[in-house]
């Protein structure tokens, strides 16, 4: 998001503790970053107005929740045009399964990550969801053997 608020160090501090912590209370948080729990407070509430906090959400684990099966699957349009991709995103948006849409360049239209209970699951999907849409020319799908590296936070 580009925009005309500019984040002193302060700023950083905070959103590198609520990344690691979104749990923390504002005192803890104001104790982490040095300052008095009023100027936390309003400090966040910028940060949240001004859009670079987004949301607080739990981070799950798949695995436990039988959604282990993790696909990287690139998608072709029959043709690129504005309505079908406009078509295709508006179709993406609905599918639980799909925790990612890219928007790519290269061979492929779109990279999707798609999580499943398995790969009978997923054969399911790829057949009755995605196969239900008629803009898709081809399909391509890269199965996750291990994951190595899964950050959810930014570098700052």
């Amino acid at each position: 998001m580009k925009t005309e608020t500019k984040l002193d160090a302060t700023d950083l501090a905070i959103l590198r503790c609520l990344q690691s912590d979104a749990r923390l209370t504002t005192k803890q948080l104001a104790a982490r970053v040095n300052l008095s729990t009023t100027p936390v407070f309003e400090r966040l509430k910028r940060l949240e107005r001004d859009g670079f906090i987004r949301g607080y959400v739990a981070i799950l684990d798949a695995e436990k929740l039988d959604l282990g099966f993790t696909v990287f699957c690139s998608v072709k349009l029959k043709q690129m045009t504005r309505g079908d991709a406009d078509h295709f995103v508006s179709y993406v948006r609905k599918i639980p399964q799909v925790t990612e849409c890219y928007n790519i360049s290269g061979e492929f239209d779109y990279l999707l990550k798609i999580l499943a209970p398995s790969m009978k699951a997923y054969n399911e999907f790829i057949i009755n969801v995605l196969g239900a849409n008629d803009s898709i020319g081809s399909i391509q799908s890269s199965f996750v053997m291990d994951e190595i590296k899964h950050e959810v936070g930014l570098c700052l």
